[in-house]
């Protein structure tokens, strides 16, 4: 029973919002007033620059990974991946912020991802960057990855409950792109520029 407290212990530790905290501390700014509003490592990226929004990136997927790691540890896969979906939960809707609006999840899902399937992700991080530099949209990209996650994790033989992590992992990117796939259908989608800070339309 004590194992089902990691749950919740995943959800605290995905709603760090480092996408709100770090350009509130070196640029006294309000990231949910900039750009698309996300707490997200994207939207620091577009707006404060790769450095910051890179480093967002990471502590995101440090998150989802400590989460899902913690919950290997001390339990089992089955634990781990709701710990790590607990996170993602987290990371969009985080405590720290009361319950408002965070990030898409997707660096804190590469995180779990890494903690318990880390060659599929890997490879599905292979197709984030490649889709990412043909189109510099960085939301095509993520659904990308996101899909491929699954048919990765099938390919790699990961166990029962990380494969349905993997699927669920990519409904819920799918469905929280879900304005940005009506954009890049309508052609209004904003690329990212790999230098300088903010991004132009299409």
């Amino acid at each position: 029973m004590l194992e089902l407290l990691l749950i919740p212990v995943g959800y605290l530790i995905g709603s760090l919002p480092f996408g709100y905290w770090l350009p509130k501390l070196f640029a006294g700014v309000d990231i949910r007033t900039q750009g698309s509003g996300n707490a997200g490592a994207t939207n620091v990226w577009r707006t404060f620059g790769f450095k910051l929004g890179l480093t967002v990136a990471l502590l995101d997927i440090a998150k989802g990974a400590a989460a899902a790691l913690l919950a290997r540890w001390l339990a089992d896969d089955l634990i781990a991946v709701f710990a790590g979906l607990a996170a993602m939960a987290g990371h969009w809707r985080p405590l720290f912020l009361g319950f408002g609006r965070g990030g898409k999840a997707v660096a804190t899902l590469g995180g779990v991802g890494l903690a318990l399937a880390p060659l599929p992700t890997l490879a599905a991080v292979g197709v984030w960057i490649v889709v990412f530099l043909a189109t510099r949209y960085a939301s095509l990209a993520s659904i990308a990855a996101a899909l491929f996650l699954p048919l990765f994790s099938l390919l790699f033989e990961v166990s029962v409950p990380v494969l349905v992590f993997t699927c669920a992992a990519a409904l819920a990117v799918l469905v929280l792109h879900r304005t940005n796939i009506r954009r890049l259908r309508a052609g209004t989608e904003h690329r990212i520029k790999l230098r300088g800070r903010a991004v132009a339309g299409v």
